[in-house]
């Protein structure tokens, strides 16, 4: 049996992943999904102090807590960053890393630097302007690659401002967590905005897999990317 942990990406919380849940658990596996601090059902806790290396806290806490070992480990796209910050503090706990369609990013670099520059020129519009300085707004699904109604009405009311100290605050590493197995999956079917991170991820010698669907393939292409999960974790 192995232990997936899935991290989220900027606005969501745990609940995202619930379409890909139930295909890990019938093969046999433990599945945490938590939601990250200041997001979703934890947004109560939202401030402007929380930043990337509050996420890695949350999740070292909880592979801790819970004594887990030969994890894996998944991070979706900004959560790359917390990917790559929890496999340096606790590279012993991990088995694989996976970063779909998801920032992987390198010491000293910040989430904000890694986006394409129009993107980036967006992101900080929006936070200056309704983000009041230090919250992200919610982006448009729809460029995010979700067109389905259904999709659309259950992912719009839950999303959350994200804050954004999380991507202004750069990785710190000490190349630990280099020995630490990682994948990529990039999502095709949309922008792909993160199409230079599955390059530098081929560059790096990782597995590359590719889904044909929007930048949420755990909403929109679950069942393909449970497979896609699984057959990583047994290679």
């Amino acid at each position: 049996m192995t232990a997936f942990v899935l991290l989220h990406g900027a606005w969501h919380g745990g609940w995202a992943w619930q379409r890909v849940v139930p295909g890990l658990r019938a093969a046999g596996h433990e599945v945490f999904a938590p939601t990250l601090t200041g997001l979703s059902d934890r947004a109560h806790l939202l401030s402007p102090a929380v930043g990337l290396g509050t996420h890695v806290q949350d999740v070292v806490g909880l592979l801790e807590a819970h004594d887990l070992r030969n994890v894996v480990l998944v991070g979706h796209s900004y959560a790359g960053q917390v990917v790559t910050g929890v496999a340096d503090r606790v590279p012993d706990r991990l088995g694989k890393r996976v970063y779909l369609d998801a920032f992987a990013g390198g010491d000293g670099e910040a989430a904000i630097d890694l986006l394409p520059e129009q993107v980036a020129g967006h992101y900080r519009e929006s936070v200056a302007g309704p983000g009041f300085g230090w919250l992200i707004p919610v982006r448009s699904l729809t460029v995010l690659g979700v067109t389905d109604e259904t999709d659309l009405a259950w992912l719009g009311p839950r999303l959350t401002p994200h804050p954004w100290l999380t991507y202004t605050e750069p990785l710190r590493l000490t190349g630990a967590g280099e020995g630490v197995p990682a994948a990529f999956v990039e999502c095709t079917d949309w922008m792909r905005v993160f199409r230079p991170h599955a390059q530098r991820a081929a560059a790096r010698g990782w597995p590359v897999h590719e889904i044909t669907t929007g930048h949420e393939a755990m909403v929109t292409a679950p069942g393909e990317l449970a497979d896609v999960l699984l057959t990583i974790a047994q290679s």
